[in-house]
């Protein structure tokens, strides 16, 4: 498995579009919403295409312009998987970031594994962008919300994860040699000679929620060692449910985040029926981060281009959207 070197350049497959004018963009959208029927060719277009801060210019363009809010009127425009996507891309990202947590806790059930997603895989300064933008849309805390909505060791994670409060530094090999036998203690590999698996557990949460993504390397290295087995492995192994689910996130991230997220794209689309909304929010969140690194990692596994997945598995205008995003055919 390759993975990326440690200076790796992440690459999404959407950037600013030269030649740029939010206000031409802005009557262009106009027109085609205007009249009996949209031209959603045209909707798609532009929205696909251009980068978004360049649309949040649009949205301004689109105010003073008209006296009429961009979004609303898209709304009113297209709808299903078509509207999910293209309102998602309009979202700066740390609020649309912040909607998607907010979905994933609203109603009868959680969606754990939306929570796990997003919070296991952002950057700190993203998390803390995330956080401001919960707040600010609906006047609540991010950790209020996990801590009422989650429970046990999960919520704990959760909420570690929701501080952004990850180390940013390099290996310190000492404390990843250390950071291993807590490890490889924990997940019943060695004798624990403390005999406390609480503090031990606590102890495991810290490491794999504050640690830097260098050292964690390092770390997983030097639980290799030690153990002969992968930390990965063991966790799904030893751990079960919603704990065990987070810790692998974490640990798939820190090793080759582009992967974690072709896999998910990949689980999104396989067997019957089609798990739009994974989808369509890896699609929107990554565009401008590392699509093309998932793309990449995504026929290395699978023998098969995102492109064509998306194409056997979506249709009308929705597909065509994904595939604007995609960027290419590998």
């Amino acid at each position: 498995m390759a993975k990326p070197a440690q200076g790796a350049k992440y690459r999404g497959s959407i950037h600013d579009f030269p030649g740029f004018d939010p206000n031409q963009d802005a009557e262009a959208l106009y027109t085609a919403m205007k009249g009996f029927g949209s031209d959603k060719e045209a909707i798609l277009d532009i929205i696909t295409s251009r980068s978004n801060r360049q649309r949040q210019e649009i949205c301004q363009s689109y105010k003073s312009l008209y006296g009429k809010d961009l979004m609303s009127d898209l709304k009113s425009e297209i709808s299903g998987d078509l509207a999910r996507l293209i309102l998602g891309l309009m979202m700066p990202p740390a609020h649309y970031d912040a909607k998607q947590l907010k979905k994933a806790m609203e109603g009868a059930g959680t969606d754990e594994k939306a929570l796990i997603e997003i919070l296991a895989t952002r950057t700190n300064a993203e998390i803390r962008a995330i956080n401001e933008a919960y707040k600010e849309d609906y006047h609540k805390s991010l950790e209020d919300a996990l801590s009422s909505d989650t429970s046990g060791h999960f919520r704990r994670i959760l909420i570690s994860l929701a501080t952004g409060n990850r180390e940013e530094g390099g290996e310190n090999l000492d404390q990843a040699r250390e950071d291993a036998q807590v490890a490889a203690e924990i997940l019943e590999i060695a004798d624990t000679p403390s005999g406390d698996k609480t503090s031990l557990e606590t102890r495991f949460m810290t490491i794999l929620c504050t640690r830097s993504y260098p050292h964690l390397r390092r770390v997983f290295q030097e639980f290799i060692k030690m153990t002969n087995y992968d930390v990965e492995h063991t966790i799904k192994k030893e751990m079960s449910g919603d704990v065990r689910d987070a810790f692998v996130a974490i640990v798939q991230s820190v090793k080759n985040k582009p992967l974690f997220f072709a896999d998910k794209l990949y689980k999104s689309m396989k067997g019957a029926g089609t798990d739009e909304k994974t989808l369509t929010r890896i699609m929107v969140s990554r565009s401008e981060i590392d699509l093309l690194n998932i793309r990449r990692e995504f026929i290395e596994k699978y023998d098969k281009s995102l492109h064509q997945a998306i194409e056997g598995d979506t249709s009308g205008d929705f597909l065509k959207a994904l595939l604007a995003l995609c960027g290419g055919e590998d």
